[in-house]
């Protein structure tokens, strides 16, 4: 979504660098660049003004011209910038002293309120709750069937007593389900309520009656990112009519613009909390503004990459498989290691995705871009076509085991061949880190290669004096030393004892001969 904003800021931000410092004609090009970026973006025009007349004035300040590199300071400011029209800190749902907690949804028809519901339900359940979703959609067509389906796939209870299609009070729907809630022990409650196409009468008095049967301790509005402009005004309407604690953005996957996202937090006043950012109910996490400025600026996201890995990772398994590939040079790491390993990473969502977390992937978007999720399928496919022995053993596979291979998963022998070769090489590099060998090609830096072997090598190297190559050179060399040894008999030993050799004519004095008993 933020793609284009991101390339118009990379460029920016490029023709700052190298620059020891900066005039106002530089800081006056690069503000344009930004104003001209965000409008482009469709955020709304104060927000931009705010923005531009902050990051101006801190790039005038002292922060930046007593930097030894200014560009980046400039970078951070408007990084804080963005954190800031973003809402700040990270805003957390509050809970209700009094369990069952009441969240209730509203926003417009076409949002995505509804697959938000079970969005938001299922992230509870992992977070220990035990939620029960509401269906006080009772009009547009089949919206208690859908939030039943979802509530099933995402693993939560719903409560439908009515069948909707404009059969039922929505009303009595919501006050009856906190009761509901309270007898089958469910401690959050969600209560999805019906949209319209535009902001009218009739749906804020709904709302608003809903909101005094239930008393929320949150009211989420949910904003369809992909509508620009439109969501910031529908925004400050619900806020006047209705009232809303916090936002959540839907769709934020889309291909448009974003500056809904940009823009809502600033004009309303109430901080984004949610995003949804996929179909699937595990696309869906907390808004964080700090690392979504992150990601905009092209500086990725590892706090949330490092999160998905967490939850979808086993520190049980995580420990098995480093003692496998720390073992034997990695040997007993086989392709159902390999396979398995591969089926988690597939679990913390789309490997593009993933890989545009990582700091400095936006200058590879078109390699991301370009890679075809199916290649894992394939992968996948070829391993489990193999027998026990072969996974196990990969050295045993010959022609012939690989054309069989191949037509069993209907791939080129060529690709059977790639993937043996290739596992080979990653189990060799990923046993070297894990015995702490590091990344090759660094030498003396511990854990970055080289290690240990490299220090003998050169301690060994470091040992005793270099003889001359000249023969003549060489036998005037020994002569000297041998007269230096035969100088230093006569005058005393190397510990100033006489007769050079200890203990030779050498007796302790009394006293050291009374000490040693």
């Amino acid at each position: 979504m933020f793609d284009t904003l991101s390339d118009r800021l990379a460029n920016t931000f490029k023709s700052l660098r190298g620059k020891g410092r900066l005039s106002e004609a530089d800081i006056d090009s690069a503000a344009r660049e930004i104003r001209i970026a965000l409008l482009e973006a469709d955020v709304a025009l104060p927000v931009v003004r705010a923005f531009i007349a902050n990051v101006k004035e801190r790039a005038r300040g002292a922060e930046v011209s007593k930097a030894l590199n200014p560009s980046q300071q400039v970078i951070k400011i408007v990084n804080e910038e963005l954190v800031s029209i973003l809402g700040g800190e990270t805003r957390r749902l509050r809970f209700a002293k009094q369990p069952p907690t009441v969240i209730m949804l509203a926003g417009l028809q076409g949002a995505g309120k509804t697959t938000l519901a079970g969005k938001l339900g299922k992230w509870l359940k992992g977070q220990g709750h035990s939620p029960l979703l509401v269906a006080c959609d009772l009009q547009r067509p089949n919206a208690v069937n859908q939030l039943s389906v979802v509530a099933e796939r995402a693993g939560v209870a719903v409560y439908a007593p009515q069948p909707g299609n404009g059969v039922g009070d929505p009303v009595q729907v919501a006050k009856d389900s906190i009761e509901h809630a309270r007898a089958k022990v469910h401690d959050v409650v969600i209560v999805d309520t019906a949209g319209r196409l535009g902001i009218d009468a009739e749906l804020m008095r709904q709302a608003a009656d809903i909101r005094d049967a239930v008393s929320p301790d949150e009211v989420l509005f949910v904003v369809d990112a992909m509508i620009g402009q439109d969501a910031v005004n529908t925004a400050e309407a619900f806020r006047d009519g209705v009232g809303f604690d916090g936002v959540v953005l839907s769709k934020l996957d889309g291909d448009a613009r974003g500056g809904a996202a940009l823009s809502i937090a600033h004009v309303t006043g109430r901080q984004i909390m949610f995003a949804s950012n996929g179909e699937k109910l595990d696309d869906f996490d907390a808004f964080h503004p700090d690392r979504m400025a992150s990601r905009i600026l092209g500086m990725g996201d590892v706090l949330s990459l490092i999160e998905k890995a967490e939850q979808t990772f086993s520190q049980e398994e995580a420990a098995k498989m480093a003692s496998k590939l720390a073992s034997s040079k990695g040997k007993d790491f086989t392709l159902d290691d390999f396979l398995a390993q591969m089926e988690q990473v597939r679990k913390m969502g789309s490997i593009s995705k993933l890989l545009g977390m990582l700091p400095g992937m936006a200058q590879m978007k078109e390699q991301i871009n370009s890679i075809d999720e199916r290649d894992v399928d394939r992968t996948a496919a070829i391993i489990k076509s193999m027998t026990p022995a072969e996974r196990t053993d990969p050295t045993i596979i010959n022609g012939s085991r690989r054309a069989r291979i191949a037509k069993g998963s209907g791939v080129e022998v060529s690709a059977v061949k790639s993937l043996v070769e290739r596992f080979f090489e990653a189990r060799k590099m990923m046993s070297r880190m894990a015995q702490g060998g590091g990344m090759p090609g660094m030498p003396g830096i511990p854990g970055m290669g080289g290690g240990p072997g490299r220090q003998k090598k050169q301690q060994k190297q470091a040992k005793g004096k270099r003889r001359s190559g000249n023969p003549m050179k060489r036998k005037a060399d020994e002569e000297a030393a041998a007269a230096k040894r035969e100088q230093s008999a006569a005058e005393g030993g190397a510990f100033g004892l006489p007769g050079g050799m200890p203990g030779k004519d050498f007796e302790l004095p009394d006293e050291f001969k009374k000490f040693m008993g």
